[in-house]
């Protein structure tokens, strides 16, 4: 059986209302047009994309961090909701992980609501602490977050952790006939 490709890229302009409607879906409209549009054209952000050949009208997931010196402050991590709990994040926090390590960053951070359990046991495999809590964060219902911390990123320890999840993301994407592709390099 040949397997479909998921493809990781850097987005570009031409993927603005992708993410939008990727946005709306997994956020209600969380950031808008321009917000992106300035992620996009600022040095200090990376923002990917999740893609398949399969659907190429329609983007699976977007991931985004911001360079703030030595960190990677993880803003955006979103699957569409048909896609959620096949691995496809793994991949995409994957793709964040290494680019960080390769733009030579030393740690990540993230926020993330305090009852997004999936999403806390997904940053948590990848080696993520919880490092202290804002209180009423989230504008939309006073939710608290979480903030997380992964440290040490440019230690050898932490390349082969790396290097450990490529191989355990891609037998898990291989099961469902899914073949990683990052081109974000």
């Amino acid at each position: 059986m040949e397997a479909f490709k998921l493809e990781i890229k850097v987005l570009t302009p031409e993927n603005l209302s992708a993410v939008l409607e990727l946005d709306q879906a997994c956020f209600g409209g969380l950031w808008t047009l321009d917000a992106y549009r300035r992620e996009l054209e600022s040095p200090n952000s990376d923002l990917i994309g999740l893609f398949s050949p399969l659907f190429p009208s329609q983007l699976l997931g977007l991931g985004c961090f911001w360079s703030i010196l030595e960190e990677a402050h993880i803003t955006i991590l979103a699957i569409h909701p048909q896609y959620q709990c096949r691995g496809f994040g793994q991949a995409l926090l994957y793709s964040l992980l290494r680019t960080a390590c390769d733009r030579g960053l030393e740690r990540a951070t993230l926020e993330v609501r305090a009852s997004n359990l999936a999403a806390i046991s997904l940053y948590e495999k990848f080696g993520f602490k919880i490092a202290g809590r804002r209180r009423r964060y989230y504008k939309d219902n006073g939710e608290d977050a979480l903030i997380l911390w992964l440290g040490n990123l440019q230690y050898p320890q932490f390349q082969a952790t790396l290097d450990h999840w490529y191989t355990i993301i891609g037998d898990r994407l291989s099961k469902s006939s899914w073949q990683l592709v990052i081109d974000i390099l």
